[in-house]
């Protein structure tokens, strides 16, 4: 029994090396083997990156030659490493920190040593690199930006790290990726595809020519194109007026969803993230934590919204059939409610105040009442403020957008069952979160909520995805992003709003910024501003919130301005809003004071309050 196990034993192990020959010399391709033979050196050709371009076909991305040291650690040979670093510009403590990176990823495969060298050092370097051997030069793009603005949408490059490597089968040791911005949204369709280079080497590891001659070789595909919705025109308008104050600017055309401008304040020239200074730069932007410019303001600076949510709190309320465009109440200059008889202060000037008054002057009594009878309306309170969430959510708010913008923030919008949680042993009711009711309390949106929100009023009903993509190279963009999303109001609700959000600029609370020969609709916000100072809950300057749409008829751009620590909402977010309204509809500036006035305005001695002592002033 014995010998016949060890004589199976001897059959199977036989077998197995023969099935195992077999393959190797029938089956596999020869490709396959040259991936693991030593005597061959793989060399990447690194494809052109796709271009980008505003809507109008403006080149904003191009390409720029670059050179990078590659080493394969096997092949390296003692070297006066003094000389070596000498030539490459750099200490013998990244010589070791480059090198050891480099083995630890592989001794037989190349990896970057040393990225980003000019055309003057690869020049330099090149006649005198046959001396150390291990080491080799490969030219690759990285990006030449034509621009100075749009940071934030554009992006950058940067290399890979382990987990883009562990994640992505693509990419190597020192290879490039999109970090940010369409860069990162778009990494597959602007990389391209490699070309690989297989270089035969003698038994001395001298290359001695292309194997097969280069019956293996594959050339590098280019990146596609791709075209963006951004009108560089008006970011940089938009980054202009925003200079020297912290904020966000979103303008979207509600016929399309698509993003006019995504302003995110302050900014940084693009340029500063490429070549042997981006990490240098990168550092420093990153330890800002004042203005902090890599932070994009636009897309996750998550705040309450303040007035301008009172125009969803009316279409609820519509909606739900208690209140009406006629109804009037007498606005005292505060709302007293509930047992304990607390008051909400109103600063809309008082009297008899209908729908369209209330929304023109901002009048914190009848969005209180209207929130109420939204609420009461229901039995008990949770199911009425599911009722009442579920419509705020339909216009995009509390939840992901969808879009294609690499980062992105969800806000919040409570429900009853958020209510039932923060009191379990309370018998909460309207008047209990009736903060809601002005945009305050436990509601937060980012800047481009806000944009598609007033985009969805503007359409009376429905609204895009909003995106950022135009065109890509031989490609249709996303269906989801032409794809109408509808809210939960009927659309013969949005007139009475509608037509308040015009009063507001004609003889409302933004009825200075008018521009001639535009008929806008806005909505002016003030939102409380808090923050801990030594462990102490502190009120700071309040942030200046605006939204708007133009024309009244078929609007062509809803714009959303958030002006941190800039007072009134009228102030500096409405002056914003107008100018960049005429700016994008007319193609040029008429209100030339306005125009002065937000330019030489700063408020950075608002944001320096926290660290110097100095007094907040609280806008009411």
């Amino acid at each position: 029994m014995r010998k016949l196990l060890l004589l199976s034993l001897v059959f199977i192990t036989g077998a197995i090396f023969i099935g195992r020959l077999f393959y190797l010399q029938v089956y596999q391709d020869e490709s396959d083997s040259l991936e693991s033979d030593n005597a061959i050196r793989k060399v990447y050709q690194y494809p052109k990156r796709g271009y980008i371009y505003d809507r109008s076909g403006t080149l904003l991305v191009a390409n720029q030659p670059t050179y990078d040291v590659v080493v394969v650690p096997r092949e390296v040979e003692k070297l006066d490493t003094v000389l070596f670093c000498s030539l490459l510009d750099i200490d013998k403590s990244q010589f070791l920190k480059s090198y050891n990176r480099a083995k630890r990823y592989s001794p037989r495969l190349p990896s970057v040593f040393l990225s980003h060298l000019s055309k003057e050092d690869y020049a330099f370097l090149s006649e005198k690199l046959r001396k150390f051997k291990g080491f080799y030069v490969q030219k690759r793009a990285v990006r030449d930006y034509q621009t100075e603005i749009g940071a934030n949408v554009l992006g950058y490059i940067a290399e890979v790290n382990p987990d883009n490597i562990s994640t992505d089968g693509y990419y190597k040791l020192g290879d490039l990726i999109g970090k940010q911005g369409v860069e990162k949204s778009y990494e597959k369709d602007l990389r391209g595809i490699k070309g690989v280079k297989y270089i035969q080497k003698d038994i001395y590891n001298r290359d001695i020519g292309s194997y097969k001659n280069g019956q293996f070789d594959t050339l590098p595909l280019p990146g596609k194109n791709i075209t963006l919705t951004i009108d560089a025109t008006l970011q940089e308008y938009g980054e202009k007026l925003m200079q020297n104050k912290m904020g966000g600017i979103v303008a979207i055309e509600p016929s399309s969803g698509e993003l006019l401008t995504i302003v995110s304040a302050p900014s940084y020239n693009p340029s500063l993230l490429v070549g042997r200074e981006r990490s240098k730069n990168y550092t420093k932007l990153y330890r800002d934590s004042i203005h902090r410019p890599l932070f994009d303001k636009a897309l996750i600076r998550m705040h309450v919204p303040g007035s301008p949510f009172k125009t969803l709190v009316a279409l609820a309320a519509l909606q739900e059939n208690v209140i009406s465009k006629q109804e009037t109440i007498f606005c005292s200059e505060k709302y007293v409610y509930g047992k304990n008889r607390r008051v909400m202060k109103c600063h809309c000037g008082g009297g008899y105040r209908n729908l369209f008054s209330s929304i023109s002057n901002s009048c914190n009594s009848y969005f209180a009442m209207a929130f109420r009878k939204t609420i009461d309306k229901y039995d008990n309170a949770s199911v009425g403020m599911d009722v009442w969430s579920d419509h705020i959510k339909s216009f995009g708010l509390g939840n992901f957008l969808g879009n294609d913008l690499s980062v992105g923030k969800k806000g919040n919008i409570p429900d009853g069952a958020y209510y039932d949680a923060w009191y379990p042993d309370f018998r909460w009711g309207a008047t209990t979160v009736l903060s809601n009711a002005i945009g305050q309390g436990e509601i937060l949106v980012t800047p481009i909520q806000l944009a598609n929100m007033t985009a969805a009023i503007a359409n009376k009903g429905f609204y895009f995805t909003p995106h950022i993509i135009k065109s890509i190279e031989g490609e249709s963009i996303n269906e989801k992003f032409t794809e109408k999303k509808e809210t939960t109001i009927h659309p013969s609700y949005f007139e009475p709003v509608i037509e308040g959000m015009h009063k507001v600029y004609t003889n409302g609370t933004a009825s200075f910024l008018k521009v001639p020969g535009i008929d806008i609709c806005g909505k002016t916000g003030t939102a409380e501003n808090f923050t801990k100072i030594d462990g102490v809950k502190t009120q700071l300057t309040d942030h200046s919130i605006f939204v708007a749409f133009a024309p009244k008829e078929d609007p062509k751009i809803a714009i959303a301005v958030l002006v941190e620590n800039g007072y009134y909402g009228a102030r500096w977010a409405g002056r914003i809003a107008s100018l960049m309204i005429e700016k994008y509809l007319k193609g040029e500036v008429s209100l030339k004071y306005m125009e002065r006035l937000v330019l030489n305005k700063s408020l950075e001695e608002e944001y320096l309050k926290p660290y110097s002592g100095k007094p907040f002033k609280i806008n009411k």
